[in-house]
């Protein structure tokens, strides 16, 4: 059976999670000050603000995803099917596993996205990883998964987001099959092992890895010029 966190850390880095964290909390951000400025009734406001953040947020994506080389479907159609997305899910190829990213927002933690035709046809490609619905347990070789970049907002705070996690829904769409917060995936790429000899630390004891600081991501179109001379 696949290692699905494995398969994921290989294939996804980790530049491009957190950039995706950075710009999805900006936009969670945005939306909650232009659903204040609404001139309706508190229940319109949050109404619009939840369509205007998944909106923001899904564009912050499909630019976020591209930058660091992921390639959205061709004709929005889910990869090795004739079935039609409607969401920009982006691949990126691993060395033996390939990862199809989506977007998706929770409505708390851990609790499953609701179904649609989009996500209904992305988790197609997850039934290799369920042997359980196979009589036999000879389920077919995965060659893509289909993960879930998600985000569940504060219920008590406006504009923030209580949890950002990595996900994958089983081909059955009840459950996840892989679930992880995205601070604890990212662990997963500090573990370096270290070289025979080599002492943990300066005293022997364990190396304390610093989280890199993130370089803030800017779109394309507001970038500067850089053919352009000065005068």
């Amino acid at each position: 059976m696949i290692d699905i966190r494995k398969a994921i850390l290989v294939a996804l880095k980790k530049e491009l999670l957190l950039d995706l964290e950075d710009q999805l909390r900006a936009a969670a951000l945005e939306a909650s000050k232009a659903g204040a400025a609404l001139p309706m009734n508190a229940k319109r406001r949050r109404e619009a603000e939840g369509q205007i953040r998944f909106r923001l947020q899904e564009e912050r994506y499909e630019e976020v995803v591209q930058q660091h080389g992921g390639h959205l479907l061709p004709d929005g159609v889910m990869w090795g099917t004739d079935l039609k997305v409607f969401q920009p899910f982006a691949r990126f190829p691993g060395p033996d596993t390939a990862i199809i990213l989506g977007f998706a927002s929770m409505s708390e933690p851990r609790k499953i996205p609701p179904k649609n035709q989009s996500r209904a046809a992305g988790v197609t490609l997850n039934v290799s990883l369920q042997a359980s619905l196979f009589d036999g347990g000879d389920c077919p070789k995965a060659t893509d998964i289909f993960v879930l970049f998600l985000t569940a907002r504060d219920r008590r705070q406006a504009g923030m987001i209580e949890e950002i996690a990595i996900g994958v829904i089983g081909a059955d769409y009840k459950d996840f099959i892989f679930y992880a917060s995205l601070d604890d995936f990212i662990q997963g790429y500090e573990s370096k092992p270290a070289l025979p000899g080599e002492p943990d630390g300066p005293d022997g004891g364990a190396k304390v890895k610093l989280r890199p600081t993130r370089k803030q991501f800017m779109p394309p179109e507001q970038q500067p010029d850089t053919e352009v001379g000065e005068a």
